[in-house]
């Protein structure tokens, strides 16, 4: 019962104060497990299952989807296949954990929400103008908004360079492109997968970083709604003296020389190589525009 308890609590501590990455994967797991229960009941004819179909998918068919238009939202925390929810969270825990050191806990929130309602979008449009005739499948899954999340990162970063397989070292950039890649091939193939919905997460996570006043508008909206609950609250920072010219180009000029030096450190031994000091400074970097 003490192990229970504390397993309890550790969760409970991971789900109210912990890093915005793993409370994504614990609301996607606990979803996981209500949907299996709920089947395993209707199978014993207790509750009907098409409930959960309601609740829990995104019809691209625009027909039916005014029928249960929270279906954009809900569907990308929802899975109803274990190896589709052990990829995507494997895929989350990695992408999301290096967006979040990079950026911060409400900015990954935004960009899982927002790409993830950006993907659906995508399918729904892509699949009524080009595709009206065809029945189209239900789209659950969170495939789209995690491309969102690490198509934003490999933008972001793209010297960063991961391990596969423990043994072969590739920067990010080409992996993210590999993906995107096989989407495009995958365009029209009855192959269950929701390719535009890939697609479209995958292109708000360019615009995120490219446009950071995009960014910057939505993350202001949930602030003002959430009351910074979702993130990191930070400290308002005392105005700073005004500088002369010569002064903020120099600065300018030694914070571009560290970010060089940083992003070469990278280049060569990934982002883990980095010391606590330099990633905050390349945070900071990121937040700045620079």
């Amino acid at each position: 019962m003490e192990n229970n308890r504390n397993f309890l609590s550790e969760l409970k501590h991971e789900l109210l104060k912990g890093k915005m990455n793993h409370r994504l994967l614990i609301i996607n797991v606990a979803v996981f497990i209500f949907i299996q229960v709920w089947f395993a009941i209707s199978r014993l004819g207790g509750i009907p299952d098409d409930i959960i179909y309601h609740i829990f998918t995104l019809d691209p068919n625009i027909t039916r989807l005014l029928y249960h238009p929270w279906g954009i939202l809900t569907s990308i925390f929802s899975h109803f296949d274990f190896i589709h929810l052990l990829f995507n969270m494997v895929f989350l825990y990695f992408a999301g954990k290096i967006y979040e050191d990079i950026f911060d806990s409400k900015r990954l929130l935004i960009t899982y929400i927002i790409g993830g309602i950006f993907g659906g979008l995508a399918e729904i449009i892509i699949q009524s103008l080009f595709f009206p005739l065809k029945e189209s499948a239900l789209v659950v899954g969170a495939s789209g908004t995690i491309m969102a999340i690490f198509v934003a990162v490999a933008f972001h970063s793209p010297n960063m360079k991961v391990q596969l397989f423990g043994r072969f070292s590739i920067r990010l950039y080409f992996v993210a492109l590999f993906f995107l890649i096989q989407d495009i091939i995958g365009i029209g193939k009855n192959d269950g997968i929701a390719h535009f919905a890939h697609l479209g997460g995958a292109i708000f996570g360019v615009l995120s970083v490219q446009n950071s006043t995009l960014l910057n508008r939505i993350e202001t909206g949930f602030t003002s709604l959430f009351k910074g609950k979702f993130g990191t609250s930070k400290k308002q920072q005392p105005k700073s003296r005004f500088k002369s010219n010569e002064d903020y180009n120099q600065e300018r000029r030694e914070q571009q020389i560290q970010t060089d030096k940083i992003l070469d450190k990278i280049s060569k031994g990934g982002y883990e190589s980095l010391t606590k000091q330099e990633k905050d400074f390349l945070f900071k970097q990121s937040k700045n525009g620079k």
